[in-house]
């Protein structure tokens, strides 16, 4: 069995994939995908560093855990690991779609899934001609989003392929959203056009799904969501400042994420997903703002003492101690009565308005040692690991 685990730099989920690894007794190999030399010609492949020679490794690989952090350097290395006819978790037609929201989008809504209402338009907001001449498209993008997503209603302009909230702009009347589409400039994290959504009303929370497949067996979708909370910004990023709860999610959610990750997985024989999904509430709301806030404000101090741990820098030196210490500091903002106030609106309201919920975007190397693991349960290192041995020819 020749497992590899690929990245760039080791972070905390690296480093639990690592530590699972060791108690599943499962053997991994490890091979940095950042600083490397690939060559290929006619002496044959060769993968170096400056100070080791990791041909060996890559010929001895059977399968790769893909965990490249960035989007582009994960499409890349699922392909060129596939082309030196190596199997990869998850495949590079899975990285393909998922690096593109509106790709995501566009597979989903082709099954007939619940999606938010989108609109890509393929022209940038500025063009620059040959002379140099700059034309300002804005305007005119601005008509055709109109046109398709009433403004009164608020047009959230997006990069296709962002993370972590950025570059996500809500726009509530005309000067914004024109000034939103003139940011929206092509880049890594936006490569050609611009795209809008609606807004959808999902009040303080919205949620983060873990479907997972191995080979030979059927897809399943973890019980338990990681719900992120908070009325700081109508981003409820993690990475911008708000809480995270754990929330049961209603069988028929469990089925439609199911079918999205059949969906997104089409073609390959293992894969995992963590799939964001939005409730539209609207007014459809089953607590008091005021006393919500109250809660959160309540649930933020006992939170306070788990971003202390994550800051720790003995995470580097000593990544065991450092996890006791993150589990115990996450117990005890999970028993707080503010927590399980908090978790109970969640689950009523997903209980509640369960047909009003939409997936607007698929991640296939989530994060998940620190947040996700932890709210839900679920130690995504394991089906993550389990996939990946699946995947060995015995």
């Amino acid at each position: 069995m020749s497992i590899a685990l690929l990245y760039e730099r080791s972070e905390n989920d690296e480093n639990g994939i690592k530590l699972t690894a060791q108690q599943l007794g499962i053997d991994l190999t490890f091979i940095p995908f950042r600083k490397i030399a690939l060559s290929i010609g006619k002496d044959g492949f060769s993968a170096k560093t400056k100070g080791k020679d990791y041909t060996q490794t890559f010929q001895d690989t059977k399968v790769v855990l893909n965990r490249a952090q960035s989007k582009n350097r994960r499409l890349q290395a699922s392909y060129i690991m596939e082309a030196l006819g190596k199997k990869t978790l998850n495949s590079s037609q899975i990285e393909f779609v998922c690096y593109s929201k509106l790709r995501t989008l566009l597979n989903l809504h082709k099954e007939g899934l619940p999606i938010p209402k989108t609109v890509f338009v393929p022209c940038d907001a500025t063009d620059v001609m040959k002379n140099g001449k700059e034309i300002h498209n804005e305007k005119d993008i601005a008509d055709l989003f109109e046109a398709e997503i009433p403004l009164s209603d608020g047009i959230v302009i997006k990069a296709d392929a962002g993370t972590h909230g950025k570059m996500i702009m809500l726009s509530q009347n005309r000067a914004e959203l024109e000034a939103n589409i003139k940011e929206t400039k092509p880049g890594i994290i936006n490569p050609i056009g611009v795209v809008a959504q609606e807004l959808v009303e999902k009040w303080f929370y919205d949620l983060r799904i873990i479907v997972s497949k191995e080979k030979g067996k059927e897809p399943v979708c973890h019980h338990t969501s990681m719900a992120r909370a908070g009325f700081k910004d109508f981003r409820t990023n993690t990475f911008l400042g708000n809480l995270v709860f754990h929330a049961t999610l209603p069988l028929s959610v469990q089925q439609l994420a199911v079918k999205c990750g059949k969906t997104l997985g089409a073609g390959s024989d293992a894969w995992i997903f963590a799939l964001d999904a939005m409730v539209d509430v609207k007014e459809n709301k089953n607590a008091d703002e005021a006393y919500l806030k109250g809660q959160l404000d309540s649930a933020a101090q006992a939170w306070l003492d788990v971003q202390k741990v994550k800051k720790d820098e003995t995470r580097l030196t000593d990544f065991e101690g450092w996890n006791k210490k993150l589990e115990a500091a996450f117990k005890t903002y999970r028993a707080t009565s503010a927590y399980e106030n908090i978790k109970n609106i969640i689950e009523e309201s997903l209980q509640n308005n369960q047909d009003a919920l939409v997936f607007h975007e698929s991640n296939s190397c989530p994060e998940f040692w620190e947040n996700t693991r932890l709210a839900t349960g679920l130690n995504v290192a394991e089906p993550l690991l389990k996939g990946a041995v699946s995947l060995i020819d015995h």
